[in-house]
């Protein structure tokens, strides 16, 4: 734990070499974003095995996430010197503007341990383009990655201190948010996570972005593709061994598919390779924490006890990790915590809708709106039905994915503020005005 003397320095560097960063030419800032990109990518093995052991992630997603992590800092490599380009106007015969962007100063990032190295990449690569420098508040659990990612930023040629992997506990991140060497916060974590950082952030007047929870709906119309919508749903659901924010969770089902959704779904779920997450055919490894297979477990339990049906699944493994089965529940309706609740592992919750209206207000029936699935017979028929629904990301008969060049981000309970895409430049950018008197012509 860093003590506050260590933190200190941290918070000092990180604003001395924010200044030097900030006055580099944006495509200076754009190059070393780039050799961020190819350092990971270097180290791609080294990397993804970190991941495997801290966290317990599949070896073949980790390598995946962490390609997927170059890729932000890619993007914003490719992107940040034409958006952030200064912008003149003319605003009439005797007034002109620039509007240029700049950063707003050092940036603490909270993120979370699920996605160890592409929560942090999307968070401050975009920051980092627009010349902000960040503190970094990883997980305990994967506090070695936070330090990677300090590595890889000075071997980038980043300046020393620019990106400080602090280690702090909850006191101190409350603190550090006050602490005027703070320009804004970004976090992904829990609802309870995001109200705390909130109202710190409120207190003190400084911007944040929060990426919170999800139970994102998985809607199926009668008459969409079954077997593409289970394998979808199975990957969506399962990834990451259930544990992801915007994985699938609540599967709505028209009623006239419903039986045969859940007989193909649990058949392709029970098929799930469950092992040593180092192995490369490992589907479903073990859950990070033994506190969360037990949240997952009071989950399933609770909502058995209120008339769900166990199909698949619903105990703990026998063998050494937070290992939990492959869990399908049928019959799952408001009111039960599979339905109402975001569920963090290996559980997908289905749920029989009596037709396409139906569907939609199952799908809205929730606190959470960070993303939503539709599969329906047309691609335009499933734009219809997606427009109704209440979320931040939709996809329409393909797998939910965040994407560097796409804005991403929740509404309700899911949080505000949008990560990745051009957007995400301007969220921690003082878009500057500046207007002047337009020079006239001279006359000979």
């Amino acid at each position: 734990m860093n003590d506050e003397r260590r933190l200190d320095a941290q918070l000092d560097a990180a604003r001395a070499a924010g200044a030097l960063w900030a006055n580099r030419a944006v495509e200076s800032r754009a190059a070393a974003l780039a050799a961020f990109s190819a350092a990971l990518l270097r180290e791609e093995e080294t990397l993804a095995r970190l991941a495997t052991e801290t966290m317990g992630k599949p070896i073949a997603q980790a390598r995946a996430e962490i390609v997927k992590s170059a890729s932000a800092f890619a993007y914003y490599s490719e992107v940040a010197p034409h958006e952030l380009a200064a912008r003149t106007q003319v605003l009439d015969d005797e007034f002109a503007a620039t509007i240029e962007y700049r950063p707003l100063g050092t940036l603490l990032a909270i993120v979370p341990w699920n996605f160890p190295y592409w929560q942090v990449a999307r968070a401050i690569a975009p920051a980092l383009a627009v010349g902000n420098a960040v503190a970094l508040k990883h997980a305990p659990i994967t506090m070695r990655i936070g330090e990677a990612f300090e590595r890889i930023a000075r071997d980038a040629g980043l300046p020393d201190g620019l990106l400080a992997a602090l280690n702090i506990d909850e006191e101190q991140t409350d603190r550090t948010i006050g602490d005027p060497r703070i320009a804004a916060v970004t976090l992904t974590g829990s609802e309870r996570a995001g109200r705390a950082v909130a109202a710190s952030a409120g207190a003190t007047l400084k911007k944040c972005v929060l990426e919170l929870g999800g139970s994102d709906a998985f809607v199926v119309l009668a008459d969409a593709d079954i077997e593409a919508a289970v394998r979808t749903g199975i990957a969506s659901r399962f990834q990451n061994t259930g544990q992801s924010c915007i994985a699938a969770k609540r599967f709505i089902i028209e009623q006239t598919r419903y039986d045969d959704f859940c007989s193909r779904f649990t058949h392709a779920a029970a098929a799930l390779r469950v092992g040593d997450p180092f192995e490369e055919a490992t589907e479903i490894g073990p859950m990070a924490r033994v506190d969360l297979r037990e949240q997952l477990d009071r989950q399933v339990r609770e909502s058995i006890a209120a008339g769900a049906r166990l199909l698949l699944g619903g105990h703990a493994l026998d063998r050494p990790g937070a290992y939990y089965a492959p869990t399908v529940l049928a019959d799952v309706r408001p009111g039960m915590p599979a339905f109402d609740e975001e569920t963090f592992g290996p559980l997908a919750a289905l749920v029989r809708a009596a037709n396409v209206e139906d569907a939609v207000e199952l799908a809205n029936h929730s606190r959470f709106g960070l993303g939503a699935t539709v599969f329906a017979g047309e691609t335009d028929r499933g734009r219809e039905i997606a427009a109704k629904i209440e979320a931040g990301t939709l996809a329409i008969a393909t797998m939910l994915a965040s994407d560097p060049r796409l804005p991403f981000g929740g509404v309700k309970a899911s949080g505000f503020g949008r990560e990745l895409g051009p957007h995400a430049l301007f969220e921690f950018a003082n878009l500057r005005s500046i207007r002047f008197r337009r020079e006239r012509p001279t006359t000979t």
